[in-house]
């Protein structure tokens, strides 16, 4: 998902798109000029936005195989952007054939990708909906079919929330999608930190962002994405440098100099 708010929900290729800035990123093809120009304006500012988005992608495979071994069946993932190598279903039916997997996105292109993708995987679907309209989310027929909200789910929103402004109010739109969450439930979360780039280095990626439609690009501190997980209890390490989540690490207090992706995976109790 991009944070894009498409009413027309059309294929754009002269705006750039999140998602397809992304897949760039991942070394994919399926992005236009456009969003090679915008992510490679990023690059110029931040050239280490390509480890932390690489390191986004594993964490996404770590964080899922890690549900998967606990117990997890059922997974939601928001803000699921352009389908790549080591998709959560492919994770997750790795670790667990009989896993059921709803993507949630609003990028037409996603949807497009995605549905060819899956369309001979009964046990996945793919949503057309709006992060910042949680009930439109958890009330969508296709996330009412797969996901049985009486058991426990694996909700993850990497790399998304740094899209939603302070007066969307992102802690509470992740509290009410948290809400149904039964104990035993995790919630994997990724987002954007500043580090110590200078003001002028935050514009250039905040520019690029900008022209996208998803609007500005909101880093956050890690007390603000600590919050995030208020109802979990924090795994491992807790919230630190996506590259450097495992379940299985101690706590320990995360290099924040570096710009990147802060991440941490919670367990609902």
């Amino acid at each position: 998902m991009s944070g894009e708010h498409h009413p027309e929900w059309v294929i754009d290729p002269e705006t750039p798109s999140v998602a397809r800035m992304h897949d760039y990123y991942l070394g994919g093809k399926d992005n236009f000029a456009a969003d090679r120009k915008a992510a490679d304006q990023v690059v110029a500012a931040m050239p280490n936005v390509l480890e932390f988005t690489r390191a986004n992608r594993r964490l996404l495979s770590r964080a899922v195989t890690m549900m998967a071994n606990r117990g997890v069946r059922q997974f939601i993932d928001i803000g699921s952007g352009l389908p790549t190598r080591e998709n959560v279903h492919e994770v997750a039916q790795r670790a667990a054939p009989d896993a059921r997997v709803v993507y949630v996105d609003n990028d037409p292109i996603v949807l497009v990708h995605a549905r060819a993708l899956l369309a001979d995987n009964p046990l996945t679907a793919v949503v057309q909906a709006d992060l910042r309209e949680p009930e439109s989310i958890l009330e969508h027929p296709e996330v009412r079919a797969r996901i049985d909200f009486a058991r426990p789910v694996g909700l993850l929103l990497l790399a998304i929330l740094h899209f939603v402004p302070d007066d969307d109010r992102p802690a509470e739109i992740v509290a009410k999608l948290r809400g149904p969450l039964v104990p035993g439930s995790f919630l994997a979360i990724s987002h954007g930190h500043r580090g110590e780039v200078g003001r002028g280095v935050e514009n250039q990626v905040r520019s690029a962002y900008g022209r996208t439609g998803a609007g500005d690009i909101i880093p956050r501190g890690i007390d603000e994405v600590t919050k995030l997980f208020e109802g979990t209890e924090l795994i491992g390490p807790g919230v630190v440098q996506v590259a450097d989540w495992r379940a299985d690490a101690e706590p320990f207090e995360p290099d924040m100099s570096r710009p990147g992706f802060l991440a941490g995976v919670g367990e609902v109790v």
